[in-house]
């Protein structure tokens, strides 16, 4: 017996210093947090300024480590809740109140901090707990994206000629869904919307005109760990004609969530031979026809008052600059939507202007024009 629970105390010390490892390398800190509360009531009972910042500073060089914990803050072997917080958001938070210059702003920042610790709040549409928004630096929220390169972690690959990259498809799902909502993607090419669907734990439905690019699709999202165990099936037909409806009943659905379209740039490359893709419309105007059809077909299916993103980009033909995507902006208004956003991302290069810089650069001085090196993301609600 004696064995067994030394035993037990050694593998729950093994479970602490691990815990206490993986905090320190990803910059987080594990708190008790019945702890926590605790002493943030007991210095809310202060009336003086100056013993309430003694009292905050005791406890940032508890939770930085830099004075010993004799409250038992940092105590995560015991029987009450713990809970995990960056290191430099909490520490900022303390020095909020440290900086205070009246007893009636400190109170509120304290306020303010243990409310974040005792509840969660987030909206309808997303799992941003807003009483703790300081720590979602990696969301984007400026609608200028100068992006590096392409993820290539996990199964993306950037094989598919057009395909965009997954920080896209990533930001919009944590902005816009939330776990174990569905998320549909009428183009969804090479699987990069799915392949993310995976990571965050949302169910994903994609459908690909091309059979060959729908099976090479299905096995690099099959490659991705479903530790969620969504729903993760791309479907092989025409996006303005499929019947949305009996895939969504296969898998229990009634409404999606969250439409992503990424459409051909019209002609600007050319992904198949048959008539029904968009990249063979002959003009524009039979492209934006198409176009308006495949989201005539989508919208149903959208709940009301959910999120539509559309990644387009313009082209340039015969010495003008077409401006594809506002095009497209105004047929998707035409359709019970209305613009939140339009986001400009950059791009460095694009496989056809690979290694071509200065080609580019001296057609461009020779045509009057300037390069592209941006695409749109907008951003449409459903009425």
């Amino acid at each position: 017996m004696k064995n067994n629970i030394k035993n037990n105390k050694e593998d729950k010390q093994l479970v602490i210093e691990s815990l206490e490892f993986s905090s320190l390398s990803q910059g987080m800190s594990i708190i008790n947090k019945e702890k926590f509360i605790e002493v943030i009531s007991g210095i809310l009972k202060v009336e003086a300024l100056n013993s309430i910042k003694k009292e905050v500073t005791n406890l940032k060089d508890i939770v930085t480590k830099k004075a010993k914990d004799y409250r038992g803050i940092l105590n995560i072997d015991s029987n009450g809740d713990t809970i995990s917080l960056r290191r430099d958001v909490l520490t900022d938070e303390l020095d909020q109140i440290l900086e205070s210059h009246t007893l009636e702003r400190a109170i509120y920042y304290l306020k303010r901090l243990l409310e974040s610790i005792q509840k969660v709040k987030t909206s309808k549409i997303n799992d941003i707990n807003l009483l703790r928004w300081k720590e979602y630096d990696d969301i984007i929220t400026d609608s200028l994206w100068i992006l590096g390169k392409r993820d290539t972690s996990g199964a993306h690959l950037g094989w598919y000629w057009g395909n965009f990259i997954p920080q896209i498809p990533h930001q919009m799902i944590l902005r816009y869904t939330k776990k174990g909502e569905c998320v549909l993607d009428p183009f969804v090419g090479s699987g990069t919307t799915l392949i993310e669907c995976r990571r965050l734990g949302r169910n994903g439905i994609g459908i690909e005109l091309n059979p060959d690019v729908a099976q090479k699709a299905k096995e690099l999202i099959e490659r991705e760990t479903n530790k969620d165990n969504v729903v993760s099936e791309v479907f092989v037909g025409d996006s303005r004609t499929i019947n949305i409806k009996s895939i969504l009943e296969k898998f229990g659905i009634k409404q999606i969530q969250l439409l992503i379209m990424h459409p051909p740039y019209h002609d600007i490359i050319k992904f198949s031979k048959d008539k029904n893709d968009l990249s063979n419309a002959k003009d524009t105007e039979e492209f934006l026809r198409m176009f308006g059809e495949v989201v005539d077909t989508a919208t149903p299916y959208l709940e009301k008052g959910r999120y539509f993103a559309l990644i387009i980009g313009d082209k340039y033909s015969k010495g003008e600059w077409i401006p594809l995507g506002f095009y497209c902006m105004q047929e998707v208004l035409k359709r019970g939507y209305v613009l939140k956003s339009i986001i400009v991302k950059n791009f460095e290069e694009t496989r056809g202007k690979r290694n071509q810089k200065e080609l580019w650069r001296y057609r461009a001085l020779v045509g009057g024009f300037y390069i592209f090196k941006h695409e749109y993301i907008m951003l449409f609600k459903k009425k």
